[in-house]
């Protein structure tokens, strides 16, 4: 950090204060040199998500499509909204916490089928039917007998 004024790098911090709004922390600065006071805000960079389909091409990752798809494996079920979007939330929090700038899509898909068990078993299985492309009755069966497995587990 360096004065803007007269390009000294002695500067001494005089204030530092948490952004109540935003994940952002002001620093209120003074230059030892000049004794010019000016403010600095420091603010975390989220690296932008590129999501790779299965197909191996790559697009940028849009939480409007993921919530789209939640919402509608969730759709006429007695869920409330405040409740789906700490869901949505959550999956891209844990999307984006593992550090890396590249997601699949079979990620994504896991991530969601394994958080939207726990909230609701058919909005799962409606998830999952598309999420894994049933085509038959018999796979949808087997996808009935793994949540009836999981449930029993708990």
């Amino acid at each position: 950090m360096i004065c803007p004024k007269c390009k000294s790098e002695s500067l001494r911090v005089i204030e530092k204060r948490d952004m109540d709004n935003e994940p952002a922390i002001r620093r209120r600065r003074e230059c030892a040199n000049c004794g010019f006071r000016f403010t600095t805000y420091e603010r975390l960079e989220v690296p932008s998500l590129t999501v790779v389909k299965r197909n191996g091409t790559k697009e940028p990752f849009v939480r409007e499509k993921l919530a789209a798809g939640i919402y509608r494996a969730l759709e006429k079920r007695p869920i409330d909204d405040s409740v789906t979007e700490k869901l949505i939330s959550g999956i891209e929090k844990d999307l984006r916490s593992t550090g890396e700038t590249e997601v699949s899509t079979t990620q994504i898909g896991e991530t969601v089928m394994s958080r939207l068990l726990p909230i609701d078993e058919v909005a799962y299985l409606r998830f999952a039917s598309v999420y894994r492309s049933f085509e038959t009755v018999e796979a949808f069966a087997e996808a009935l007998k793994d949540i009836k497995n999981q449930t029993n587990e708990k």
